[in-house]
């Protein structure tokens, strides 16, 4: 053999095992997460892991959509998939169905790595004391309201909901028109659970006894606010982005919404805005001397049972969620960090400097019922909650058969 084969043949060789030795990650995100964003982000991964190559698949405009796919895809034990980004409320479903892969023996030194990680945010992700999955960015509900409005009249952001409803009525009157008191969800979705959970503990009250006298206040205060016209007689069909857009419109001094809602009133919209520069954030209020709660949202990374590439898909988890990766998220999408510090980094704030307002009350943010259930949770109080904001239920009969259904998938 010639030393021109020989050589020829050796380079092939050496070309095959270094094909071979590549591993391939196929990543699941949603349509609406933006993978413009993470694909430079997996790029510079696979340059620093030259052995590993990322391939993303999108699908499914919405979280529930997306949970079809991959409900359909993990049902099957199919291992195509190696990591996917999932709603913050799927973790401990995935779990039970033996869909997501434990972490813990993936983190020798898991306490102290969580340690600088948002507790709400891990919460969300540990099911039985076992963690399925890592914080991808967070989210919460906030008080919005007007500044202006509220310099205007001299009154203070309020506290609790018996003072915003004693300013919005001041407000409303002084103003005269179609002015909102107040703007929340009420419509059969996932933010009307998040609307009644955070009046629910801002009542003291939680989720296994909602038949209660916190329930009774909780769900008591949104449909005498619809009653008293603080809110709108429209009330039990607003979904989210219906309060993002009435409030951007200049139609509400409070309103009930998650983060993404501030890009928006400041102008980043396809809408036109009606109150940029004049909008404050805050905690939301609570009753009595109660502690102020919020709902936790967000995404999650997390690692398909099934997989072939199980090491790799958690060493590229890990640096997802590293300080670098949540930064340039922050600063290029505005995701709200899952990192603490973050919060008073320069680059972070720079961009967005809302996020110092934001941060006391991310880290109050509880999470929803942590269970397999979770789907018949969320129907049976969003339906319940809803009716009553509607008048079709009382708020004993709504508050009754939400004890009664949550009684039964609630252990």
């Amino acid at each position: 053999m010639n030393r021109t084969r020989l050589a020829l043949l050796l380079a092939l060789a050496l070309g095959s095992t270094a094909q071979a030795a590549t591993t391939t990650l196929t990543v699941f995100m949603g349509s609406q997460q933006r993978p413009e964003i993470f694909q430079p982000i997996f790029d510079r991964f696979t340059k620093q892991n030259p052995n590993i190559a990322i391939r993303i698949e999108t699908g499914g405009a919405t979280s529930e959509l997306q949970n079809q796919y991959l409900t359909t895809v993990l049902a099957a034990r199919d291992p195509s998939l190696d990591v996917f980004l999932i709603d913050v409320v799927r973790p401990a479903t995935f779990a039970a169905a033996g869909w997501a892969e434990p972490l813990d023996s993936y983190l020798p030194s898991r306490d102290a790595y969580l340690k600088a990680f948002l507790p709400g945010a891990i919460a969300g992700s540990t099911v039985n004391g076992k963690l399925y999955g890592l914080p991808a960015f967070t989210d919460a509900q906030f008080l919005y309201y007007r500044k202006d409005l509220l310099s205007k009249y001299k009154l203070s952001v309020p506290k609790t909901w018996a003072d915003l409803v004693q300013d919005a009525q001041k407000v409303t009157k002084g103003e005269g028109g179609n002015l909102q008191g107040f703007n929340f969800q009420g419509a059969p979705i996932e933010g009307t659970v998040c609307n009644f959970l955070e009046l629910l503990w801002g009542a003291g009250g939680n989720v296994n006894q909602v038949d209660s006298a916190q329930g009774r206040q909780a769900l008591g205060f949104l449909v005498d606010a619809v009653k008293n016209k603080v809110a709108p007689a429209a009330s039990a069909e607003i979904k989210t982005d219906d309060s993002r857009k009435q409030f951007q419109s200049g139609q509400a001094l409070f309103s009930l919404n998650w983060s993404y809602a501030w890009a928006h009133f400041q102008g980043n919209s396809p809408d036109p805005t009606r109150v940029k520069d004049n909008v404050g954030v805050a905690a939301l209020p609570v009753f009595g001397n109660n502690g102020t709660s919020t709902c936790i949202g967000g995404w999650t990374w997390a690692v398909n049972a099934y997989s072939k590439n199980k090491a790799a898909s958690v060493r590229l988890l890990q640096y997802m969620v590293s300080a670098d990766v949540q930064r340039e998220l922050a600063v290029k999408g505005a995701y709200l960090p899952v990192r603490r510090a973050l919060y008073n980094d320069p680059q972070v704030l720079k961009a967005n400097p809302h996020f110092k307002a934001l941060f006391p009350v991310i880290s109050k943010a509880r999470s929803r019922p942590v269970t397999p259930a979770y789907p018949q949770v969320s129907e049976i109080i969003r339906n319940n909650v809803s009716a009553a904001v509607g008048g079709s239920k009382t708020v004993d009969a709504a508050l009754k058969e939400m004890q009664q259904g949550l009684g039964g998938v609630l252990k």
